[in-house]
């Protein structure tokens, strides 16, 4: 994950072409050329730089995985946690609205909203936050629904603290452990839920991404005989998912004394 955060700072200084220019070898457009010593890994059929593309492209899924999984996790904290501790009919609404989000479909909403609106990298992360915020607050209430039994909470409630102090100051620093864990998991599902629209062709068409590279060689056919245009794009976006989930699992690990027995 600390690979990725550094080449997509450092893109701009990585690169060794223009992603969006056209190369040319012999006055000639350099289409579907394989990889060499000019051209890392490859190019395209429209004669891009693969190696640029994969490089810049790692900025579109650290922006849209960050973003998107910060956003997931302060909307589906701050829904829980209100949820659990005033419970009666506020519980029931918030957790009505819950179970319907988790009754839409992420892949025709996301098209419609974008189609209604504009293939933008911001609509896409309006779209996943506001879907998957859905787990974060289910499993944020049932700890505050434990969390506001206990004698501390209660405590504070004698000594006359107000509900937003409570929920705050005494409950949110308990649950806060378990919002940092889905932020790890919010980046990976970001980044799949990006990269499966720009492959649909609903990417922002501004910004070079993995799942529009894969778009490009889809429609150009390239995915049958050039593997050079699929495979990068392709690892790359595994092996980011992964080092999300690998993140997640290692600090889910740390705050688990349960996991850390095992051991």
């Amino acid at each position: 994950m600390c690979l990725f955060v550094f080449v997509a700072v450092g893109a701009p200084h990585l690169i060794r072409y223009d992603p969006t220019e056209y190369q040319y070898v012999d006055n000639r457009l350099a289409r579907s050329q394989p990889p060499s010593t000019r051209f890392w890994l490859g190019t395209t059929y429209y004669g891009y730089d693969v190696y640029s593309q994969l490089i810049m492209g790692s900025r579109a899924a650290l922006i849209v995985g960050v973003t998107a999984a910060l956003f997931i996790t302060f909307i589906g904290t701050n829904i829980g946690l209100i949820s659990g501790y005033f419970g009666g009919r506020l519980d029931s609404v918030l957790m009505r609205l819950t179970d319907v989000t988790f009754g839409i479909p992420f892949l025709p909403f996301a098209i419609l909203l974008i189609a209604l609106t504009e293939p933008s990298i911001w609509n896409i992360i309006l779209t996943i936050s506001i879907l998957f915020w859905r787990t974060t607050a289910r499993v944020i209430r049932s700890q505050v629904l434990s969390l506001k039994e206990r004698p501390f909470v209660q405590a504070a409630r004698v000594a006359g603290a107000s509900n937003i102090r409570i929920m705050y100051v005494h409950i949110l620093p308990n649950v806060l452990p378990i919002s940092f864990l889905y932020i790890a998991l919010g980046i990976a599902w970001a980044t799949i839920a990006e990269a499966s629209l720009s492959f649909l062709g609903f990417g922002d068409p501004r910004m070079i991404s993995w799942g529009t590279m894969l778009y490009g060689a889809f429609q150009t056919g390239s995915v049958r005989g050039s593997w050079w245009v699929v495979v990068p794009p392709g690892m790359a976006i595994t092996i980011f998912v992964v080092s999300a989930f690998m993140v997640g699992f290692a600090y889910e690990h740390k705050i688990n004394p349960r996991l850390r027995e095992r051991k």
